[in-house]
């Protein structure tokens, strides 16, 4: 094996590998080769640095038929185990959607980066969807030219701007094509270089103007310069829903005292570097705009809506691609 697959044997057994005669529902683990960037060595370009690193993902294939695009979920700072991630996935197989599941933190030894923000690079996602889009196209039940980044918090901010022309044309997928951008509550408190230089896949942002993690407004605004330069970008908004409006495991309201957030601050690439235009110095977790407390809260009403309006796109991108 060249390491970029690895199929459990008892999965195959069980689900039944693909053949020239018939083909079966799938549920295997991909190993996908990627690399941990820092901020400046992305800004920059420089896709030769860093250090090597192999993640994985958990592919689902529900429908028994060929070829199939697929959405690849992005997860936040909680980690791997994300109930966003998790309750999309289901949801989105249950619809006969393929899926995959990325895990950005196991291969790095990280778990949860809530209370650790400077632990993670702002930009390490992007460069690992980009490398899963070209994984998933080597395999024989994925239809490569139809990929979808969804992703939530820190990796909606990679389905977000993994859409930048600049970023795709350093990094982007050489094997694959991605046709649609759906980032779930990002932080859109960046100013990036040719931010507005993206291509022509639709972007999509759900968001709840209640959020205290990643707030709205920076988000409504980039939208904003977006559609005015013509480009296909449209956020949606859920009164009153908090960060992870989409995960049940937290039915109640949940306060994290220690988690960091950006919300306050602005993040402004100059040089081939985040700075914060208050300091003048590169941007980090422990800048006096950075706080610590957050909320989130399940919000089923918001759930429902934006499962309805992902549906809906993803039937109209995936028919007319």
């Amino acid at each position: 094996m060249d390491g970029r697959f690895a199929f459990p044997v008892l999965s195959i057994l069980l689900l039944g590998a693909p053949c020239a005669a018939t083909t079966q529902p799938l549920d295997v683990r991909i190993d996908i080769p990627s690399r941990t960037l820092s901020d400046s060595d992305f800004l920059r370009g420089e896709a030769s640095a860093g250090t090597p690193v192999t993640l994985s993902g958990r592919l689902i294939v529900p429908r028994d038929t060929g070829r199939q695009p697929v959405v690849i979920l992005l997860h936040g700072s909680d980690g791997p185990h994300s109930a966003s991630a998790g309750g999309w996935q289901d949801h989105l197989n249950g619809k006969g959607i393929a899926a995959l599941r990325l895990d950005s933190f196991t291969g790095r030894g990280l778990k949860d980066i809530s209370g650790e923000q400077n632990s993670f690079g702002q930009f390490v996602q992007l460069y690992d969807a980009y490398r899963a889009a070209d994984a998933l196209a080597e395999h024989p039940r994925v239809d490569g030219s139809r990929i979808v980044l969804m992703g939530f918090s820190r990796g909606g901010n990679a389905a977000l701007y993994s859409a930048m022309r600049r970023f795709q044309t350093a990094f982007g997928p050489t094997k694959a094509r991605l046709i649609a951008h759906l980032p779930f509550y990002a932080a859109c408190n960046f100013e990036l270089v040719g931010e507005l230089d993206v291509t022509a896949a639709p972007i999509r942002l759900f968001h709840g103007t209640a959020d205290d993690w990643t707030p709205i407004a920076p988000c409504r605004a980039y939208v904003e310069r977006l559609a005015a330069a013509g480009r296909d970008a449209a956020i949606t908004e859920y009164d009153g829903a908090r960060h992870a409006f989409d995960s049940v495991m937290n039915p109640a309201y949940v306060e994290h005292p220690d988690a960091q957030t950006s919300r306050n601050c602005v993040r402004r690439e100059v040089n081939g570097e985040l700075v914060n235009p208050d300091t003048r110095r590169a941007f980090d977790y422990a800048d006096a705009c950075v706080e610590r407390g957050t909320s989130v809260q399940y919000n089923a009403s918001a759930t429902n809506a934006a499962r309805g309006a992902v549906a809906e796109l993803l039937g109209k991108i995936f028919a007319a691609n």
